[in-house]
């Protein structure tokens, strides 16, 4: 009897020491019991009407915090949301797909193939300025390239996106490219003739240039880190041809 006493004591004390302890936490938190089971998905377990008026009561501390520790226990794993982006690269979806290319302006262009070799400039490796645009920059086949335009309509350092050839960066300029016409760099004539030839087609204007392009600028559009994914595919498809 007096050991059944003993431990009908201790649990009044742990259950008045419980209740302190809840009541201390909610006054100095501003977080009730409540919430904190709201918060765990614990909504449909632990709150109902009744068993609300029992713990005001006073009457069932025990088995608040039961239910309190199991909701802890069956806390929802966090999931991370995939961006349409990212999707797009693990898809291995082109350039052409991977972004809303409607929201930027189009021109309908007649663009062609060029090469820095003699066939296209009249110069040889040998020559001083062989594969040096007008711009000052080297001529580039990348994820940017460097292509040639008229100054008039496509000023140096126009970025704009050529499905089917990836971004151009206005770098020449040419005594044949007037109007609405392009010429895009290749390394090699054979190139040209495979990869592009001739077409007439829709280019968008990422960004209107201010008459000056440099290495350096090259190289940063190159190498920026969101688009290394799309840069890499184009030099694996490079290696391949």
């Amino acid at each position: 009897m007096n050991s059944i006493k003993r431990i009908s004591k201790r649990i009044m004390m742990t259950c008045l020491f419980l209740g302190a302890f809840t009541t201390t936490f909610e006054s100095i938190s501003g977080v009730k019991a409540k919430d904190i089971a709201t918060w765990y998905g614990a909504t449909d377990q632990v709150i109902n009407e009744n068993e609300t008026a029992e713990r005001a009561e006073g009457k069932d501390p025990l088995k608040l915090i039961g239910l309190i520790f199991k909701s802890l226990k069956s806390e929802p794993t966090a999931t991370r949301e995939i961006s349409s982006s990212v999707e797009a690269v693990n898809n291995d979806v082109p350039l052409e797909e991977a972004f809303d290319w409607s929201k930027y302006p189009s021109k309908k262009v007649v663009a062609t193939g060029y090469t820095a070799g003699v066939e296209s400039t009249g110069k040889g490796p040998d020559h001083p300025s062989y594969g040096i645009t007008y711009s000052g920059v080297k001529v580039k086949r990348d994820l940017y390239s460097t292509v040639a335009a008229d100054l008039n309509v496509f000023p140096i350092g126009t970025i704009l996106f050529i499905p089917g050839y990836g971004y151009g960066v206005v770098a020449d300029k040419g005594g044949a490219i007037k109007g609405n016409k392009l010429d895009l760099y290749y390394e090699t004539v054979t190139d040209v003739y495979d990869n592009w030839g001739k077409k007439q087609l829709d280019v968008y204007v990422v960004e209107m240039g201010n008459g000056k392009l440099t290495e350096d600028q090259l190289e940063q559009l190159n190498n920026e880190e969101s688009m290394q994914v799309f840069r890499q595919k184009y030099m694996k498809e490079k290696e391949k041809s």
